[in-house]
């Protein structure tokens, strides 16, 4: 008699992610964040589907910079759930003083990555960088300056956040 159609390596073969999966599992949902910062922005921007205020003018922003939507609505959530009122985008290095909180899109090369992040930090701004692991350069660059940053920055796969305020370091993979 036939267990079943399919052989043990048909069955096994979903779980050659496990590893990863298990890395991530104890932050699903929050659960597992010790910060109440942090907590608060995985329940509040990460895990909302809707813009949760009226005000849309970085979200059309970002979807003309060529942003997929649900990543649009996390950051002009996040904008929100912050009280971020100045927001640059791909701005100029000399001008990023002028912002809250600036955004570096895949435009952005990864020799300037570095630099932003050192402006960012003399500055005291948050820094959001798009699609760190767009390519082997790119996620080398975000892992130095992952290394190099002194406050909390939260990686949800598709941005690299990197808050410098009164928040000690800690690193966050969601």
């Amino acid at each position: 008699m036939k267990i079943s159609g399919r052989n043990i390596k048909r069955r096994l073969y979903n779980l050659r992610n496990l590893p990863a999966d298990i890395k991530r599992a104890r932050y699903f949902r929050g659960h597992g964040v010790h910060s109440p910062f942090v907590y608060a922005i995985v329940r509040e921007v990460f895990m909302v589907s809707k813009l949760k205020s009226d005000n849309c003018e970085l979200y059309d922003r970002l979807k003309n910079a060529d942003l997929p939507k649900r990543r649009a609505i996390q950051l002009q959530n996040l904008a929100t759930h912050c009280k971020y009122d100045n927001i640059g985008i791909d701005c100029p290095i000399e001008q990023m003083a002028q912002y809250q909180m600036v955004i570096a899109t895949a435009a952005t090369t990864p020799d300037t990555l570095q630099r932003f992040a050192e402006e960012a930090q003399k500055n005291h701004l948050t820094l959001c960088i798009v699609a760190p692991y767009m390519d082997g350069k790119r996620q080398q660059a975000c892992k130095e300056i992952i290394e190099l940053h002194p406050c909390t920055s939260v990686d949800n796969r598709g941005y690299l956040l990197l808050f410098n305020n009164h928040l000690p370091k800690q690193r966050f993979k969601l």
